[in-house]
């Protein structure tokens, strides 16, 4: 095995790297022109994030306010927060926010979360413009390409102690007329699974309760919707037209023991070991975007992976766990003749730290685990229209931020730095991707919500993906409640285009959880 071993350095070592693609100048640069913090520090003053390129506007959900709040970018040095549309008539919190020519689209939670939420209208200027039921628990909105329909997610999760548990569904809304028309609840109950890896494993849940919608991607001609249930690692195809949910498909797995698609899986080595391990990563993608090449759509995940936990905590600090599915290796009872070397593997410096799910890996039924399945890819992976698996960045990720980042290497999003503190987790956690063409090429832009930072690659030739460079902004030798320290927790990003830019070049919007703030950079070719 190949372990790539790396001395820890000061956070100050790598602070002119970070823009520096494999030791060469890279083909873009991402500069940092701006910064606006939108409230305080891990309250989630910035998540989700939509950007109108005619009033140039941006719109990000605020749940500390629980608002969306209006940011003008006609200067995107210099960005100010014009108001906020206030969301809390209309359910417990806003998910998420997306934004067609007319139309601003607000997905807002039941302060019951297990019952319906509601989809919120605007118009560009803030009037109110309509509200629609949409399944429980909406967690991601997003207009067709065409402006034709909007969609959510509705991820259906059960109650804290798991004795409510409502269906996964998708609300799909014709807004051809520019307003909210016909409403369709796209019901999940019909779907057959495609494949072994479709994850359906909670207590006493048929399909359509087990089934957790994420995030929607709609295909450049507007006839179809991809949905990704990211507990289930698998993706739904609905068809906009019929407004019927027509396939279920797993995405498998990805080989941790081939090499170059190794991690770290320790948080208690003081190096970094990045090297395989007979795990196999279930890809669970966060967020999803499709693109076209060639008249051909392709598709883009950023694999985070999500396991379940469902516990309540007593006044007087006590939690009662209902459910969960997270567990680490150390505790798990491996097949003798899978892992002949389960006590070495088991250790806390190897494997024994490294949290996966207890719910499947036993393939012969006999109480043992003879498969260990690990949460996300840690990795993006591009796909073709039918879903098959045409490329995976490998172990860029955690190879490239180890190399350039130091003590700041799978660092948390709240410490300064965390060193390895998100190894035995899931590693940097590829949150956001946003696609986008420059220059006639098109390119991948991929946030880490825990380390932080963009990845960018050009997927111009998806089979053969070429990474770019890497830009972190963050400082982790600041204050972390500072405004010094940066981005972090990057949730969404957002490409404007040289065409729809306020300065007639390219920019890239990061809208950060934890630093509650709306970071913009500057993509120079």
């Amino acid at each position: 095995m190949k372990t790539l071993s790396l001395a820890r350095f000061s956070p100050a070592a790598f602070s002119a790297a970070v823009l520096v693609a494999g030791g060469a100048v890279s083909a873009l640069e991402l500069k940092p022109i701006g910064f606006l913090r939108l409230g305080s520090f891990d309250e989630g003053a910035a998540e989700m994030a939509a950007y109108h390129s005619d009033s140039k506007k941006l719109f990000a959900v605020n749940n500390e306010k629980k608002s969306v709040s209006v940011v003008d970018l006609s200067d995107p040095a210099a960005p100010q927060l014009l108001t906020d549309l206030d969301i809390s008539e209309y359910g417990k919190s806003p998910t998420c926010v997306d934004c067609s020519d007319a139309l601003v689209a607000v997905s807002v939670a039941n302060e019951d979360t297990q019952a319906p939420g509601k989809l919120v209208f605007f118009t560009i200027e803030g009037e109110a413009a309509g509200v629609v039921d949409t399944g429980a628990l909406p967690d991601h909105v997003v207009f067709s390409p065409d402006g034709k329909w909007c969609l959510t997610a509705n991820e259906g999760e059960p109650s804290d102690d798991y004795t409510i548990d409502p269906e996964g569904s998708v609300t799909i809304v014709d807004v051809s007329s520019g307003k909210p028309g016909t409403v369709t609840q796209v019901s999940l109950g019909d779907l057959e699974a495609e494949g072994d890896s479709v994850r359906i494993f909670g207590p006493g849940a048929t399909l359509a309760q087990d089934l957790e919608p994420e995030f929607v991607a709609v295909s450049p001609d507007s006839k179809t919707a991809w949905v990704v249930c990211q507990e289930n690692n698998a993706v739904i195809t609905v068809d906009l037209e019929s407004g019927k949910a027509i396939s279920l498909k797993g995405l498998g797995t990805k080989d941790h023991s081939k090499e170059g698609n190794g991690f770290d899986a320790s948080n208690k080595t003081d190096s970094v070991m990045i090297q395989p391990w007979p795990t196999r990563g279930m890809y669970q993608p966060d967020s999803v975007v499709a693109f076209e090449l060639g008249g051909k759509a392709f598709i883009a995940t950023a694999n985070e992976g999500d396991g379940r936990e469902y516990l309540v905590e007593a006044e007087d600090g006590e939690e009662t766990i209902y459910f969960t599915d997270e567990e680490r290796v150390a505790d798990l009872t491996l097949d003798p003749e899978a892992f002949p070397n389960a006590d070495e593997l088991q250790k806390e410096t190897q494997l024994g730290r490294l949290k996966v799910t207890n719910a499947t890996g036993d393939t012969d039924g006999d109480g043992d685990i003879d498969v260990i399945h690990s949460f996300g890819a840690r990795s993006f992976s591009l796909w073709d229209e039918d879903w098959n698996l045409i490329f995976d960045s490998g172990d860029d990720f955690e190879r490239i931020t180890a190399e350039r980042l130091g003590d700041g290497f799978n660092s948390t999003n709240d410490e300064q730095p965390s060193f390895k503190d998100r190894s035995d987790d899931k590693g940097p956690e590829p949150e956001a991707v946003v696609t986008g063409v420059i220059d006639g090429k098109t390119y991948a832009f991929i946030g880490l919500e825990r380390v932080g930072g963009v990845f960018v690659y050009d997927v111009s030739d998806p089979a053969n993906a070429e990474f770019v460079t890497y830009a972190n902004r963050r400082d982790f030798g600041a204050e972390i409640e500072s405004d010094e320290a940066g981005d972090l927790g990057p949730e969404d990003l957002i490409f404007i285009s040289a065409e729809n830019s306020p300065t007639g070049k390219p920019l890239l919007v990061v809208a950060s959880e934890v630093s509650g703030s709306i970071g913009v950079m500057e993509i120079t070719p």
